[in-house]
């Protein structure tokens, strides 16, 4: 790979190279990076869920075995 890039000019390596990527492959990677920032938001929005579902029973738990000690 190397032996192909060393006779070109910096701006091919660091500029036509990486655009013409992005203009090709850029729907893709939009769409993956997408898919990842969705995935993880519903992650974090589960995880939310979960601790407050926890923190509720416990909560809800204490307090009537609380009551039932009296």
């Amino acid at each position: 790979m190397r032996e192909i890039f060393a006779g070109l000019p910096w701006w091919v390596k660091w500029i036509a190279v990486p655009v013409i990527a992005l203009a090709l492959f850029g729907g893709l990677i939009a769409s993956v990076v997408g898919f990842l920032v969705g995935l993880l938001f519903k992650v974090l929005v589960f995880v939310a869920l979960v601790g407050g579902l926890i923190y509720v029973v416990r909560k809800f738990t204490a307090r009537s075995s609380s009551r039932s000690d009296w």
